[in-house]
């Protein structure tokens, strides 16, 4: 007579899944809501800047843009002591500020000033909204200054929960880890048995109780289990770029897309500035628009400008320039047209993660996806606690029974 085989859930490696996956979500619940809910705030930010008052309090001139030279003079010249600009950020439409990234300024020749420095710390950087037309300051005045505002708060919050140092991004990759873990496992635990599938995908009219969460939790999740684990995977790579691309590569070819260029610079030559390299960089992609600009921190690196192919969708992956300051020639040039599968795999990473470059549809399914956990977690926490509340109730019957007996 054959022998019934036992139910998944009576298996050790089915017990052993559903404890890790149990206390991972209850350990981690509280840091892994306030990931997802801040992630959800700044895929809407563009919305919410003008409701929560971290637009400009100034109103922008209307005009022409000046020159990118004379935008990062003005910059420049608002930046605190101890600082300078190191990257420009161009608005994609008028009536937009330009935004400055400072960094911790440096001598001639690239190297930091020697000696006490009064100024910010490496590492430590500031940021400046210029009006690219009247060059007006409009925010920012100070590093402080410029870290203030809710939407700032909320993008640290997520990208280093505040601790300022390395370890913070890292914290939020291993944050990462965790909520795949909680996707691989949930997907193998709600695997539904022949028969079942239907049932899967739906809460009953009616559930109550343990059943209601239970329902839920798996519904709501396998639904949105896509697109949490693509939002999660991108995530992991943001704050591990160096180990995932790594990996990606290994199996994909591609090269490292972050890597700057390196030139020779040649003595007693005068580097071009930074109009005539933005110059050669647009003759390069003549239909593509300019959005930014980073500046050589030392004599041996390129100007990197940035630039949105035309026709690409806001927030897709855009092409890189590399311009040589010293034999005024375009020194590489990274196109996502001619990238790799590898490449485009990365490249796509921070775009997928942010809820852009696939139109309106993905953005509100990433907003979404972040405000899940809160779900997760309340709807997880209630089946644990309900099913620990019965079984004390049954362990109370059990043992006033057998003191009956006595």
């Amino acid at each position: 007579m054959a022998t019934a085989s036992k139910p998944r859930s009576q298996h050790p490696w089915y017990r052993t899944l559903q404890t890790i996956h149990l206390w991972v979500g209850l350990i981690l619940c509280l840091p892994l809501v306030v990931l997802g809910i801040t992630g959800s705030i700044l895929v809407v930010d563009e919305e919410l800047r003008g409701l929560i008052g971290d637009a400009p309090a100034k109103a922008l001139a209307d005009g022409p843009m000046q020159p990118v030279s004379a935008i990062l003079a003005a910059a420049r010249a608002a930046a605190p002591a101890g600082t300078q600009p190191g990257f420009l950020v161009l608005p994609e439409e008028p009536g937009r500020p330009a935004t400055v990234r400072l960094v911790a300024a440096r001598e001639r020749g690239g190297e930091r000033p020697q000696g006490p420095q009064q100024g910010p710390q490496p590492g430590l950087v500031g940021m400046l909204t210029i009006d690219p037309v009247s060059l007006v300051l409009v925010g920012g005045a100070d590093p402080a200054q410029a870290s203030g505002g809710f939407l700032r708060t909320v993008h640290l919050l997520h990208g280093n929960l505040l601790i300022r140092d390395r370890s913070g991004r890292e914290v939020v990759g291993w944050l990462g880890v965790a909520m795949l873990v909680l996707g691989v496992s949930g997907l193998v635990l709600w695997w539904p048995r022949p028969g079942r599938w239907k049932a899967a995908f739906t809460v009953k009219a009616g559930a109550r109780g343990i059943r209601l969460h239970r329902e839920l939790h798996g519904a709501v999740g396998i639904w949105s289990l896509l697109v949490f684990l693509i939002v999660s995977f991108s995530g992991v790579y943001l704050a591990f770029p160096q180990t995932l691309g790594a990996g990606v590569s290994s199996i994909l070819p591609a090269r490292d897309l972050r890597a700057a260029v390196t030139v020779q610079p040649v003595k007693g030559a005068v580097p071009i500035d930074v109009d005539r390299s933005v110059g050669l960089a647009r003759a390069a992609m003549p239909e593509a628009a300019l959005r930014s600009v980073s500046l050589p921190a030392r004599p041996d690196q390129a100007y990197r400008i940035g630039l949105v192919p035309a026709g690409q969708a806001h927030g897709a992956p855009g092409a890189t320039v590399f311009v040589d300051p010293w034999t005024a020639q375009v020194a590489e040039v990274r196109d996502p047209a001619g990238y790799s599968a590898g490449e485009t795999v990365i490249a796509w990473q921070r775009p997928l993660h942010a809820g852009e470059g696939l139109g309106p549809v993905w953005k509100w399914a990433v907003f979404l996806s972040g405000i899940l956990p809160p779900l997760f977690a309340v709807t997880g926490t209630l089946m644990w606690w309900l099913k620990r509340k019965a079984r004390r109730a049954k362990d109370a019957e059990r043992a006033a029974a057998l003191a009956a007996a006595e």
